[in-house]
């Protein structure tokens, strides 16, 4: 038995993260439009009609963007934490706002998933493990420092999406405001490169078959910086990046380890510069 997992997108620009197994699945947050997360999940073969949850990580625009659509128009129960859902300002139908708490796992047919709470520049941050058949899967983006909550989790899982968000050097000498910058490498901003490397190296678990590496930086990063990064750490577990611009594949983890790498990371197209929240 597999749990299939895909980034519909990762990055300031709206972060959505699909795992299921072959009867229902979850959405970790929904931060692009109801039309673009149908196409994008279409492109993969994958529908909105099979997702019977969607969990709020916090209330930043990028984590809820679609949530309030596509929840009224699949009529998805929504799970936050009741200060990041008054903080969110969605527009949602009453009767789908469910509630969560930290270590109070949420049966959803055959999964369980499993917020904990993480360092971020929110409300009430919570990141998530989603389990089933056997098979352990986390969402760890939008962290500022790595706490015990964070390792403990990270430690259990067969595969991970983790926040990969800046090279420290791109962003100390790029144009961002001091101000920014600090925000984004403070304890409650994100994690750099480097953080995520260190707990990768000394707290995977001898299983964790993939690592999607999250949420990067479109000024301050490289795909191609971050994927060689870790393929010289990565051993035999795959090593992928979770884009900002399209979905991934889907992954079938299976608790076994894969022995192929991507080697092909095609950098990005450029896009008009604007400033972001990070």
């Amino acid at each position: 038995m597999s749990i299939y997992i895909s980034s519909i997108n990762s990055g300031s620009n709206g972060n959505c993260y699909y795992i299921g197994n072959q009867h229902e699945a979850v959405l970790i947050d929904a931060g692009l439009s109801c039309r673009e997360t149908e196409t994008r999940m279409s492109h993969i073969g994958l529908s909105l009609h099979k997702v019977k949850a969607i969990f709020i990580s916090h209330e930043h625009s990028d984590h809820t963007r679609g949530t309030g659509v596509i929840s009224r128009k699949y009529r998805i129960p929504v799970y936050f934490t009741p200060a990041t859902h008054e903080n969110s300002r969605l527009h949602m139908d009453k009767s789908l706002i469910r509630y969560f708490e930290p270590y109070s796992p949420i049966t959803i047919g055959g999964l369980s998933v499993n917020a904990f709470p993480k360092l971020h520049d929110a409300t009430e941050p919570h990141s998530f493990t989603v389990s089933g058949n056997g098979i352990t899967i986390g969402v760890l983006t939008d962290i500022g420092s790595v706490c015990e909550h964070v390792i403990t989790n990270f430690n259990q899982c067969h595969a991970v999406f983790l926040e990969a968000n800046y090279d420290e050097k791109m962003l100390e000498e790029g144009s961002y405001p001091v101000y920014l910058k600090n925000r984004i490498r403070s304890d409650h901003g994100h994690l750099s490169n480097l953080q995520s490397l260190e707990l990768f190296t000394k707290h995977k678990s001898a299983f964790l078959s993939h690592l999607l590496l999250s949420h990067l930086s479109q000024d301050n990063n490289a795909p191609r910086l971050v994927h060689d990064l870790f393929t010289k750490h990565g051993g035999d577990t795959y090593i992928s990046i979770a884009s900002r611009h399209q979905e991934t594949k889907v992954y079938h983890i299976t608790g076994e380890k894969k022995q192929v790498q991507d080697r092909e990371i095609v950098d990005p197209p450029i896009v008009p510069r604007q400033m972001r929240l990070f």
